[in-house]
């Protein structure tokens, strides 16, 4: 069996092209020195014309996982420890950096767009992406005023067990690498602290004249989700050298957009520590979304610009000029970072502590470059002290977490919770309960109740209904984001910054 299982993972990486057929010894001595075995015989079962299709990657790195289990290659048989093992399998079929560049960069030379398909593909042959587990992701569409809402319950980032988590508390600190972003991450073996990433690979990119790489995003939540990272572990910071290095990017790759998480606590992502964006092959609701407002600026008469029907604060900018677009940028960035205006509740700083950011977004529309900036504020009261342009409390049932990049564009990225919330929630229904009925889910009392009269809950509707609902709680959750309302007080009190501006 375990012949078996280690011949179907040597064809795997022929098939995908991350071996050679010369190779096909070596790579079988490496296997076995991981697994412990000490003896092979190749099986009729794996001939040569055995086809992709026929090899299930992940129920093979389960067999050699087991089998590493019962022969104490593995110290405990849960999901986190047979994660290390089994990237340090793929580790040992995935070919060097070097070999990874030459082909990417042999590919560019034709087309950007065959390089970063390459790329991506081989991204989920080695495993860094567990394609398997992404698959798993709940995903649907919301219709809305402001467009089709993206929404997706994440299932596929395991969560570590009890046994992990108190390992990891007892495993020594390591400064190395500092962060799961840094460079240092690229074959790295991991740990019980930081994940395994023999089977990484990044790429090496200029951007604003600075050393940056390109990777993939593991967990995959819209197509070709990548990260551009700084090869310098440093704190996120909106500059104006964000918006240079953001539209040499799609310069380089224009049929990718690239974005930032804000650089403040409460309105930036989960990992300020370390500057670094993210991109990708995907239109988001945001990007269809039509200019409400146009708006001008005095001295960029060669820059389009206007307010974005959106339920978040977005100032939206055209040219060819890339020069003009990142001086205006930088511009409004600078003037909205010292902005108050107390009428519209919104303060540049409170006690020395700095408020206003931006979430800036670039990508091409033909020959134009285009920059979306949305405009944040991260103030607390005691009325909502996660943020008063953060989800309110009446939704964190749903979604409590940052509004980050992604959520800012338009696409949801929902706790697991939720889907086994929504079952218990549909089987209360149709047995004439109500969420308070039950206990693990009466959380969701209030928010069930806002809607439920609307309609007549059946066995064919309900999941529908549900989704539906969790969508439109998302959309409450991004016009609780925005510093300026979609009303008509909303639009006068952002023109007056507009205004303010070309003061």
């Amino acid at each position: 069996m375990i012949n078996e299982s280690v011949a179907k993972l040597v064809r795997y990486s022929q098939l995908h092209h991350l071996t050679e057929r010369e190779d096909e010894t070596y790579i079988v001595n490496s296997l076995m020195t991981a697994l412990g075995m000490t003896e092979f015989t190749w099986p009729d079962s794996v001939g040569e014309d055995v086809c992709a299709c026929e090899l299930d990657l992940e129920a093979i790195l389960g067999e050699l996982c087991d089998y590493a289990y019962e022969n104490g290659r593995i110290a405990e048989n849960t999901v986190a420890y047979r994660d290390l093992f089994d990237t340090m399998l793929m580790g040992i079929l995935t070919p060097r950096p070097s070999d990874v560049i030459r082909t990417f960069h042999g590919l560019y030379e034709k087309n950007p767009a065959a390089a970063t398909d390459w790329f991506y593909d081989f991204s989920r042959a080695t495993d860094y992406i567990r394609t398997y587990r992404v698959k798993r992701d709940l995903k649907w569409v919301t219709p809305s005023v402001y467009g089709d809402i993206d929404i997706t319950i994440n299932l596929s980032k395991p969560e570590k067990d009890p046994k992990a988590i108190a390992a990891a508390k007892l495993a020594p600190q390591s400064g190395y690498p500092k962060c799961p972003l840094c460079r240092e991450n690229e074959g790295f073996s991991g740990n019980l602290r930081a994940a395994a990433r023999e089977n990484h690979r990044i790429l090496p990119i200029t951007m604003a004249g600075e050393p940056w790489f390109l990777q993939y995003s593991p967990y995959v939540y819209y197509n070709e989700h990548c990260i551009a990272l700084s090869g310098e572990h440093r704190p996120m910071k909106i500059e104006r050298k964000t918006f240079a290095r953001m539209l040499d990017f799609v310069e380089a790759f224009p049929h990718y957009f690239i974005g930032s998480n804000a650089d403040l606590p409460i309105v930036g992502g989960s990992i300020l520590s370390h500057d670094h964006m993210q991109g990708g092959h995907y239109t988001f609701a945001m990007e269809n979304a039509c200019i409400e407002v146009p708006i001008s600026f005095a001295g960029y008469e060669n820059v389009s610009a206007g307010i974005v029907r959106w339920p978040m604060s977005v100032i939206r900018l055209d040219s060819t000029d890339k020069d003009a677009l990142v001086a205006l940028a930088d511009k409004i960035l600078s003037a909205w970072r010292g902005y108050t205006d107390a009428s519209a509740f919104v303060f540049a700083e409170t006690d020395g502590e700095m408020h206003n950011t931006i979430t800036p977004i670039a990508r091409r529309r033909g020959e134009m470059y285009e920059l979306d900036l949305v405009l944040r504020n991260n103030i607390t009261t005691d009325e909502h002290p996660l943020g008063v342009y953060h989800p309110h409390a009446q939704y964190h049932n749903i979604k409590k977490e940052n509004i980050g990049l992604i959520e800012v564009m338009g696409l949801a990225v929902l706790p697991a919770r939720l889907k086994d919330e929504m079952k218990l929630l549909a089987e209360a229904v149709l047995a004439g309960q109500t969420p308070a009925d039950v206990p693990a889910i009466a959380h969701h009392a209030a928010w069930f109740d806002g809607f439920a009269n609307r309609y007549s809950f059946d066995a064919e509707n309900v999941d529908e209904i549900l989704r539906q609902e969790i969508g439109r709680t998302f959309v409450g959750v991004l016009e609780d984001a925005g510093v300026y309302k979609c009303t008509a007080e909303g639009r006068e009190a952002m023109l007056r910054f507009v205004r303010s501006v070309g003061a």
